[in-house]
């Protein structure tokens, strides 16, 4: 380990105030906070408390005086042709225009405003407008259907939800004004308006009869001034959802001080990026990198942030590309799934444009193989680096750090463990540290640096119930992955210890697809599990019993079921939850006291040996997984 790397480290964990203390002199307070920590209450941190600022005016604000010429936000969308480019000049007179229109509305600080939108520039005036009135915002993936987007509602009980009537993927149109009319009637709260932008893709009816026109209202505020509302550091930014064991996703919710400081600091150290510069993360706002990188991080850092609507390969795979070209991008941010898309491209694109401004390119999502790292690598000549982090951490916790230092990479590692981050691998039943290339769960020994989740909106006890009971007698988080280090420190994450699998960097838990698949009438009982993918990282798999054998007593009669069972799972989680295929077994493998093997199917699934089975009630359950699956080998699974 780089000893200058371990300096910093070490700083940062053992003098703790005075290393967050002196970082939090990057952003704006307009009242000094008391302390830089408040752990009175563990595993609770309260961090720079009785300090006061707004999240808006540190990304927007105060870059008037000094950039407000300067391109802040870059529109882009290879779907309708559309791009624009807005000064921080530009973008602060959009953002008070929508947060007039949300004052108007009566959203006031600590109201709810749940966004459902595409990457559109819209949506991130809705983000910093509701910050900016203290107010705390909850985005919803596109890509969920109604039934998802209905329990987000019911547990966030936002007072105003802004939607778009369409987004468009790969030249399609998702139809947002039908699946939000659709989930405002499933819910049981009821949003009080509804704030619609139309973009003249989706000429379907209102959702409701208090819909509002962000358009109309836009012109009536054009020139309304609506200054911040000053929060504590404490007080929640926003909430965003993520899934779990259970089949109702957690929602994580972030405070504002430590957000802006830990998002404030990563910027030069984890990113090695300069203001006036333009940064570019290829996710959505509705993932947690899309709130941290596509708009906080980098309007903080007075840098330029591209929002983009599209794939990496239309119209033609070297789009990206062409935007760091015309843009000048000099760190970009991605998934390892997105250029396993690339990699199945003709690797000319990668060459096709002018890339020298491009310093970096960072993964993250899910595990990053290493032939996949060397391909982008030398396919772009450029440094790589992966990087591991989650919805709840809110930025890396396992990183390279080339702003702090030109530390050796290897390919497949997210190298170390991030300042502020006291990590360690743990054993899984003795909760003892392992040694090098001993496999262990990933945790981190309290507290919990600045910009992680602060607790499960409404759900104290579910926050410390979750990530902090694994060891016993001991307040420890537990990221719910393993991971092993090698002899020189390197960590390599291996994939998740619980029943949440991670498909192309986006989190599902198998327990909200077993539900959905459960539903169909013809189901009695489900297992899911995520086997590898090599394009995705994981997919769901289902293994279901039918209640009517009869029903797959031909291949045509199983099809047609599997494509019914598959279309509920759409209509109630999205495409985004749709297993790769639905194995019919007469039983599922358990063990004498009825619980499913789920890791012994998933290791059959995946060509494995499924370990110890002395528990198995009968082994026939086993042996009808083993079948199945050579049967979906057949027929090209």
């Amino acid at each position: 380990m780089h000893p200058v790397y371990a300096a910093f480290h070490k700083r940062s964990i053992e003098r703790r105030d005075e290393f967050w203390g002196a970082e939090s002199r990057r952003i704006d307070w307009r009242k000094p906070f008391d302390s830089v920590l408040d752990y009175s209450n563990p595993p609770f941190a309260r961090w720079f408390p009785g300090g006061e600022l707004n999240l808006c005016h540190n990304a927007v604000d105060r870059h008037l005086a000094d950039r407000g010429d300067q391109p802040a936000l870059i529109y882009i969308s290879t779907e309708t042709g559309a791009e624009r480019v807005y000064t921080f000049r530009e973008l602060h007179a959009e953002v008070r225009r929508m947060a007039a229109i949300l004052r108007g509305l009566g959203v006031a600080k600590g109201d709810r405003v749940l966004l459902y939108m595409p990457m559109i520039p819209e949506a991130i005036f809705a983000m910093l407008a509701t910050v900016r009135l203290g107010a705390i915002h909850s985005v919803v993936f596109g890509g969920f259907a109604s039934n998802s987007l209905a329990i987000r509602i019911d547990d966030a009980r936002p007072k105003v939800v802004v939607a778009a009537d369409a987004g468009m993927r790969g030249g399609k149109v998702i139809p947002y004004r039908t699946l939000l009319r659709e989930a405002l009637r499933l819910a049981s709260s009821k949003p009080e308006h509804i704030l619609m932008v139309n973009r003249g893709l989706d000429a379907g009816e209102p959702v409701s009869a208090n819909d509002a026109d962000y358009a109309t209202l836009r012109d009536a505020h054009l020139d309304d001034d609506v200054s911040c509302e000053w929060v504590e550091s404490t007080h929640p930014s926003y909430i965003l959802y993520t899934s779990g064991t259970t089949g109702k996703p957690k929602g994580v919710q972030r405070d504002t001080g430590g957000y802006a400081v830990a998002l404030a600091a990563s910027m030069e150290y984890v990113y090695a990026a300069k203001p006036g510069e333009t940064f570019f993360a290829t996710s959505d706002i509705g993932w947690v990198v899309g709130h941290s990188y596509i708009v906080y991080g980098p309007l903080m850092h007075g840098m330029a942030t591209v929002v983009y609507e599209g794939t990496p390969t239309r119209p033609d795979p070297g789009v990206w590309w062409k935007i760091v070209e015309d843009h000048k991008v000099s760190v970009m941010f991605s998934a390892p799934t997105a250029i396993r898309v690339l990699k199945k491209q003709d690797p000319a694109y990668l060459t096709q444009y002018d890339i020298s401004s491009l310093r970096h390119l960072f993964l993250a999502g899910e595990p990053l193989d290493e032939p996949t790292a060397r391909w982008i690598a030398e396919g772009i000549a450029k440094p790589v680096y992966d990087h591991f982090w989650q919805t709840e951490t809110g930025w890396a916790l396992l990183t390279g750090l080339p702003g702090v230092g030109d530390f050796p990479t290897k390919l497949g590692s997210p190298s170390f463990p991030c300042y502020g981050y006291d990590v360690r691998l743990l054993d899984e039943r003795t909760a003892e540290e392992v040694g090098p290339s001993q496999k262990g769960v990933v945790c981190v020994i309290p507290p919990l640096p600045p910009g992680c989740m602060s607790t499960v909106w409404g759900q104290d006890q579910r926050f410390v119930q979750t990530y902090f009971t694994s060891v016993p007698d001991r307040l420890i988080y537990t990221t719910f992955d393993w991971g092993v280090r090698d002899s020189d420190g390197y960590y390599f994450i291996l994939g998740r210890t619980d029943d949440v699998i991670n498909v192309a960097g986006h989190r599902l838990g198998t327990r909200e697809i077993e539900e959905a698949v459960a539903s169909h009438p013809s189901v009695a009982e489900v297992a899911v599990v995520g086997v590898a993918d090599q394009l995705k990282g994981q997919a769901p798999v289902a293994f279901a019993v039918i209640r009517d054998a009869s029903q797959t007593a031909t291949p045509e009669m199983a099809a047609a079921l599997e494509k019914e069972i598959l279309g509920v799972v759409d209509s109630l989680l999205g495409a985004i939850g749709r297993p790769a295929r639905v194995n019919f077994v007469k039983q599922l493998p358990k063990t004498r006291s009825g619980k499913v093997l789920r890791r012994s199917i998933q290791a059959i699934a995946e060509s494995r040996d499924p370990g110890d089975l002395t528990s198995l009630d009968d082994p026939a359950g086993i042996e009808q997984i083993r079948a199945a699956v050579a049967h979906s080998s057949g027929r090209g699974a």
